[in-house]
C-alpha cells in the first residue's frame, strides 16, 4: 500500500530494491539528543519499512540516536554524506564527509554495534577537486570495511562552495555510469542510484545495472506514479486506486490525525501533487494550498477540492 501520510513535515524518499522502503528527509543527532525525539521519529505502522536518515559525525552521538531510532521501530538507519548546504557543513556532516573515508567508517562501526537492523550509506559521486572515480572507490571500500553492505549513489558530485543545495541537485551533471561501474567493482554491495530519476521506465533502466533506485522528488510532486509499483515491480496484482479514491481514503487519516489536534497544513501539504498534470490539478493544489492553512480548516478543505472532480 502506498502511504504519503505523514504526522509532521517531514519529506520521504522512496526507494525500490528488493523491498520497497521510505526513506525520511535528514534528521540531526542533535535534534534528536536535546529533546526533539516524538517530534522527529514518530511515524505510523503503515509506513513499515521506513528508514531514517541521520546527520551527524560524532561516532557516539550517531550511536546513541542509532539506537534509539531503532527503539522506535524503524527498519534502517542510514548516515546522510550528501547534503552540500552551508549549515550541515558547518556541522562537519553531509556530503563533507566524503572527505573523511576513516571517520564514516568509523561513525557506521559505531551505529552497528548498537543496532540489529541495517546500517546504510548515502553519497554523492565527490565534492569539489575530490571528484576522480579512484577517490569514490577508496571512499567505497574504506566505509564497506566497518560492515556497511548497501550505499545509495547520487550521481552527481557536489560543489561545497558556489552553489546552493537546489543548484547541487541540478547543475552538475548526472553520471549513473559511475554507479554502475562501482557495483562492477563491488558485486557483493548493494548499490542504489538516486538523482533525476522521474519514470518507472528509468527505474528498470538502471535495475539491469543496480539493485535499486531511489525516487526523491518525483515522488514527493507527483506521488501517484508510484501507484504502479507493486504491480510492476514485485509481482503484485492489485486493483490501483485512482486519484480521487486515494484522496478520499487520505480523508480517513486526516480526520483521526485532527482528532489530535494535528495542523490541517502540515497534511494536505503532502498530497499537493496528487492529481499533477492533470485536468484542474492545478485548481486542486491552488485551494489546499489557500486554505488548509487557514485557522480553524478542517476536512472540509479536502472535501471541497475533490468537487473539482465530481
Amino acid at each position: 500500500m502506498l502511504d504519503w501520510t505523514d504526522r509532521h513535515q517531514r519529506r520521504f524518499m522512496r526507494c525500490i530494491t528488493q523491498h520497497a522502503v521510505l526513506y525520511t528527509e535528514m534528521i540531526t543527532t542533535g535534534a534528536i539528543i536535546h529533546g526533539g525525539e516524538e517530534r522527529h521519529l514518530k511515524f505510523n505502522d503503515e509506513e513499515h519499512p521506513v528508514a531514517v536518515q541521520l546527520g551527524g559525525s560524532d561516532p557516539k552521538d550517531l550511536a546513541h540516536c542509532a539506537k534509539v531510532c531503532e527503539d522506535y521501530g524503524y527498519d534502517e538507519i542510514n548516515l546522510n554524506v550528501g547534503c552540500p548546504s552551508d549549515r550541515v557543513q558547518n556541522g562537519r556532516f553531509g556530503a563533507c564527509l566524503m572527505a573523511e573515508p576513516e571517520l564514516v567508517a568509523e561513525c557506521m562501526a559505531a551505529m552497528s554495534d548498537v543496532v540489529s537492523i541495517p546500517a546504510t550509506v548515502k553519497t554523492r559521486i565527490g565534492i569539489d577537486d575530490l571528484d576522480s572515480y579512484q577517490h569514490l572507490h577508496t571512499f567505497i571500500d574504506t566505509v564497506r570495511k566497518a560492515g556497511v553492505k548497501t550505499f545509495i549513489i547520487h550521481a552527481r558530485k557536489a560543489w561545497l562552495s558556489g552553489l546552493s543545495p537546489k543548484e547541487n541537485r541540478e547543475i552538475p551533471p548526472l553520471k549513473y555510469d559511475v554507479a554502475y561501474q562501482i557495483k562492477k567493482d563491488f558485486p557483493d554491495l548493494e548499490i542504489i542510484v538516486n538523482g533525476g530519476v522521474t519514470t518507472l521506465d528509468q527505474v528498470e533502466d538502471h535495475m539491469q545495472h543496480l539493485d535499486g533506485a531511489m525516487i526523491g522528488r518525483e515522488a514527493y510532486h507527483n506521488p501517484y506514479f508510484l501507484a504502479e509499483v507493486d504491480n510492476r515491480f514485485y509481482g503484485r496484482d492489485y486493483d490501483i486506486s485512482s486519484r480521487i479514491e486515494v484522496a478520499e481514503e487520505f480523508c480517513n487519516y486526516v480526520q483521526s490525525q485532527l482528532d489530535q489536534d494535528v495542523y490541517l497544513g502540515h497534511m494536505t501539504r503532502h498530497i499537493l501533487g496528487l492529481f499533477y498534470a492533470q485536468p484542474k490539478g492545478k485548481l486542486w493544489r491552488r485551494h489546499l494550498s489557500e486554505n488548509a492553512y487557514k485557522k480553524g480548516a478542517g476536512l472540509e478543505v479536502i472535501e471541497e477540492a475533490l468537487t473539482l472532480f465530481k
